[in-house]
């Protein structure tokens, strides 16, 4: 009888180890994101195994590889029902969540992972995302706080609470994150970029020249770092060195309608009204629902007296913004500069109505 007992436990602690190993070999090639062999491994063991709850993890894992977010939290619902308090199935399918636009969904999952283990980093990081999409900016900050408090610091976690920080308006805080996160990677472009931004918004424009420059060397090819190095250089009144990057960055990218409207902004700052109208015309083309742009060019065809084409753009921005009473207060300047004194009055009147304190002071001088 004691041989018959022994002979049974063997077998039964080989099978376990062999399931230990199938599973260490699949996390391996999740590791080394060879998703298909992967998936096609767990989905072998998962049929002779059907309540191994890490077999289901690793394959949801295995899919969200492959992209297939809705099949990964599939898997990780197999996993719950078998373990309820399976924190690492409710990260995982919170992760699918966020990938598929479900942020409040995810934030229940991984509310859950947290609650069931509370030192868990990677859960704190992924609902700091959810919080960061649902613009809840503080709990965002707080969990990217939490996950650099909890494990080894990255370039990652700090360039995630930086960008929270700067959308705070915490600049110099952001900086201070953005230049950690470079220290543990100085390969990386979009945190010279991101650290270049705070330093505008701390209107230290060198700093952020410097930065854009380091950027823009390390990645040459995206065209918003030349837009923002092209506003830098605006605001140090280096116009020339701006249009130059504006140039650039149109080169790279000639469907960006701000990037055209911004070219224009600048034209019209060197007094090139015509370069400015054919660049609000561009801007226009791209993106016609913007009302900005038919105000800029109507601003740079009143430079060039063209009163009849700033009127026209006027009205295609009150058509697409109707109660913006700066536009209804520049018409009435034309039409009062065109003599037309009735016309002008009405759009000063709709001025005041929606609240420019200008127009009240424009009826008076010439609405009598």
């Amino acid at each position: 009888m004691k041989k018959i007992i022994l002979f049974l436990l063997f077998p039964l602690s080989v099978y376990s180890q062999t399931i230990d190993q199938s599973l260490d070999a699949a996390k391996r090639k999740i590791a080394s994101r060879n998703f298909i062999e992967a998936k096609a491994d767990l989905s072998k063991l998962v049929e002779t195994n059907p309540k191994n709850k890490n077999a289901y993890t690793l394959r949801g894992r295995a899919r969200m590889g492959l992209q297939d977010y809705y099949g990964a939290i599939g898997d990780f619902n197999f996993a719950i029902e078998i373990d309820s308090t399976l924190a690492e199935a409710f990260n995982f399918r919170g992760e699918a969540k966020i990938n598929l636009g479900d942020d409040d969904g995810a934030i229940t999952d991984l509310d859950k992972a947290i609650r069931f283990q509370s030192n868990y980093e990677e859960a704190y990081t992924n609902r700091g995302v959810a919080k960061y999409n649902s613009e809840d900016l503080q709990g965002a900050y707080f969990d990217f706080s939490k996950a650099l408090e909890l494990g080894q610091p990255n370039d990652d976690k700090y360039f995630n609470r930086g960008i929270v920080k700067s959308e705070l308006g915490e600049f110099i805080s952001a900086i201070d994150d953005y230049s950690k996160a470079i220290e543990l990677d100085k390969t990386d472009a979009n945190l010279f970029n991101y650290r270049g931004v705070a330093f505008y918004n701390t209107s230290n424009f060198d700093k952020a020249i410097a930065d854009y420059d380091q950027a823009i060397k390390l990645d040459p090819k995206d065209p918003l770092k030349y837009e923002n190095r092209a506003l830098a250089k605006t605001a140090k009144e280096d116009l020339k060195g701006a249009l130059e990057d504006y140039n650039k960055s149109l080169e790279l990218d000639s469907q960006d309608s701000e990037t055209y409207n911004l070219r224009g902004v600048l034209k019209h700052t060197m007094q090139d009204y015509d370069g400015a109208i054919v660049d609000y015309g561009k801007a226009i083309e791209v993106d016609a629902s913007n009302p900005t742009y038919f105000d800029n060019r109507a601003l740079s065809k009143t430079a060039k007296e063209d009163y009849a084409g700033a009127i026209d753009d006027y009205t295609s921005s009150i058509e697409l913004y109707p109660t913006d009473s700066e536009t209804y207060y520049q018409r009435a300047l034309v039409k009062l500069t065109m003599n037309n004194n009735y016309d002008g009055c009405l759009d000063l009147k709709r001025a005041e109505e929606l609240g420019s304190s200008e127009a009240k002071t424009a009826i008076k001088k010439n609405c009598k």
